[in-house]
């Protein structure tokens, strides 16, 4: 009998220690209401994970809620994805803005970046983003459509190819 009860015991000492966890967490968001311009926004964070050059996972993170509990108030950073078409000799940058028409949307860029703004509402979104490899940037098409910005451009040089390098 004596054994039993012990099991429970530490079952319920967990689940004590789990609502005691969510207490904190909402505690500490409640301290957010501070925050000029939170109860008008929702409020999201999220990640993407893609595999790199030779496998190398890379992080991208997206939202207006950093990983530690601070607001970025007013602005959104979109979810962006760039990808180089060596075949068609393009770069392509996909970003998501919903919410917007493709009159809010502006769009300036450089050989190296490309800097995204949109605003309609209470929406606003902002991000630039560092290209993989230098474009022309007059020859950018953007299209919008469902929610999904597609900017493409013509790539200035081939992408610069590593070197190996022979370990001794």
């Amino acid at each position: 009998m004596w054994r039993r009860r012990r099991i429970f015991d530490d079952f319920f000492r967990e689940l004590d220690e789990i609502d005691r966890l969510f207490d904190r967490m909402f505690e500490s968001m409640r301290s957010w209401r501070g925050i000029e311009g939170i109860e008008e926004q929702p409020l999201y964070w999220g990640f993407s994970v893609r595999l790199g050059p030779e496998g190398v996972p890379e992080i991208q993170t997206f939202g207006n809620v950093e990983a530690a509990p601070t607001l970025r108030t007013g602005v959104r950073e979109p979810y962006v994805e760039t990808m180089v078409d060596e075949k068609n000799g393009e770069l392509v940058v996909t970003a998501e803005l919903p919410g917007v028409t493709k009159e809010d949307i502006k769009i300036n860029a450089t050989e190296n970046s490309v800097e995204i703004v949109a605003e309609r509402d209470d929406r606003k979104y902002r991000k630039v983003v560092a290209l993989d490899a230098e474009v022309e940037p007059s020859s950018a098409k953007a299209r919008y459509n469902n929610g999904v910005l597609e900017i493409k451009f013509k790539l200035k040089s081939p992408p610069k190819k590593g070197v190996n390098i022979k370990v001794e």
